[in-house]
C-alpha cells in the first residue's frame, strides 16, 4: 500500500465531527468525487463515482447523517482499467435537489421555484474546524502524496478555477502558502517541503502519518549522514595513504643517497617508523615515539624529511645536467 493510501485510510476512520464539519467534508467531495446529470423539467441527479469502497461508505454516512439522505450504491466494473471496480452513489432527484441547496449551488425563489448556480458547490467555512474538515475531503476525494522515502510533494487536483481558489485560500489561512500549475486542463494545488506537508497532514487529522513521515524522515537524514561520513573517511583514508607512500619514497632517496645515520636523533626516529609502520596515521605514529610526540610534532620531522629528500632530488639533477653532452 503506498504512503498516499495509508494517509486516506487513517483520514477514513477519522468520526464525522459536527454538522457545520460534515456539510464543509460533503461540499469538498462533491465537488472532487461528484457529478450533476440534468434531467429535464428542472430535475436534477448528483452522483458520485469513486474506486474506494471506505470512501464510498463515508459519503454515504455523511448523507445519511447530516442531511437524512439515504444514497442507492452500485458497482461498475471498468474494463479500460483492468477490469477495476468502481463504487457509485445515486441520489434521487429530490434528495438531489436538497443537497444542492444545503451546498448553495442550487437557490431558490420566493416563489418556490430552484435555479442551478453556474458556480461550482459553495459551502460557508467560517470556522478553523469546518475548513480541516474541507481540505480533509478535498484530499480524499482527489488528493495524493508522494513517499516521503522518495521525496516530499502533496497535491489537491481541481476541475476548475474556483475549487483551486477554495484550497489555496483554506491553506493559507492556515499558514500553508501552497502554489498552483496546470496539467493537462485540470487545476493542482501543491505543497513542497516536509515540514509544510507534515503540517498540512496534521492540519487534516491524520496524526498518525505525522508520525511515520517524521520516521521516514529521520532514518533519511540518518542514512545520508552516514553516507557522508562513509565518504569522508574514504576520501581521507586515500589522502593519508598518498602522503605515506610520498613519505616512504623520500625516506628509501635519503637512506640510499646519504644514509639515515646522517638525520637529527629526531628524524631518524620518526624515518624508521614510517618505513616499518607504512599504514599508520601521523598521530598514531607520534604515540610510537619516545617520548611520544603529538601530531603537529610529527608532521613537522615529515616536512624536514621531505625537504632533505627534494635537496638530494635537486642535486641528482644537478649532476646529470653537467655529465650531459
Amino acid at each position: 500500500m503506498s504512503f498516499s493510501s495509508k494517509v486516506k485510510e487513517e483520514l477514513l476512520r477519522q468520526s464525522l465531527g459536527k454538522s457545520c464539519c460534515s456539510l464543509s467534508e460533503l461540499s469538498a467531495l462533491t465537488q472532487t468525487s461528484g457529478s450533476l446529470a440534468l434531467r429535464g423539467a428542472g430535475r436534477v441527479q448528483v452522483t458520485y463515482r469513486v474506486e474506494s469502497a471506505a470512501l464510498a461508505r463515508r459519503i454515504f454516512l455523511l448523507l445519511r447523517t447530516r442531511l437524512d439522505i439515504v444514497a442507492k450504491l452500485h458497482y461498475v466494473q471498468n474494463a479500460r482499467l483492468g477490469g477495476r471496480r468502481s463504487c457509485v452513489l445515486t441520489l434521487g432527484d429530490q434528495d438531489s435537489q436538497r443537497l444542492l441547496l444545503a451546498l448553495h449551488m442550487m437557490e431558490q425563489g420566493e416563489d418556490g421555484g430552484v435555479t442551478l448556480r453556474r458556480t461550482a458547490p459553495r459551502h460557508p467555512m467560517t470556522r478553523q474546524c469546518c475548513r480541516r474538515a474541507f481540505l480533509r475531503g478535498a484530499f480524499l476525494g482527489a488528493g495524493s502524496m508522494t513517499s516521503p522515502e522518495k521525496g516530499y510533494h502533496f497535491e489537491w487536483v481541481a476541475d476548475d478555477e474556483g475549487l483551486m481558489k477554495t484550497i489555496m485560500r483554506l491553506l493559507e489561512k492556515s499558514d500553508l502558502p501552497a502554489r498552483a500549475f496546470e496539467r493537462k486542463g485540470r487545476q493542482v494545488v501543491y505543497l513542497k517541503g516536509a515540514q509544510q506537508i507534515a503540517d498540512a497532514l496534521a492540519l487534516m487529522g491524520a496524526s498518525a502519518s505525522v508520525l511515520d513521515m517524521e520516521n521516514i524522515r529521520i532514518t533519511k537524514q540518518m542514512r545520508a549522514d552516514a553516507n557522508r561520513a562513509s565518504n569522508c573517511d574514504e576520501h581521507n583514508s586515500e589522502k593519508m595513504l598518498n602522503a605515506a607512500e610520498k613519505q616512504i619514497d623520500a625516506i628509501k632517496l635519503i637512506s640510499i643517497q646519504r644514509g639515515l645515520f646522517t638525520l637529527p636523533p629526531g628524524l631518524q626516529e620518526i624515518a624508521r617508523l614510517r618505513l616499518e609502520h607504512t599504514s599508520l596515521s601521523l598521530t598514531e605514529l607520534g604515540q610510537l615515539m619516545t617520548p611520544p610526540v603529538g601530531k603537529s610534532g610529527v608532521n613537522h620531522r615529515m616536512r624536514r624529511l621531505m625537504e632533505v629528500a627534494r635537496d638530494i632530488e635537486n642535486t641528482l639533477d644537478a649532476h646529470t645536467e653537467e655529465e650531459s653532452p
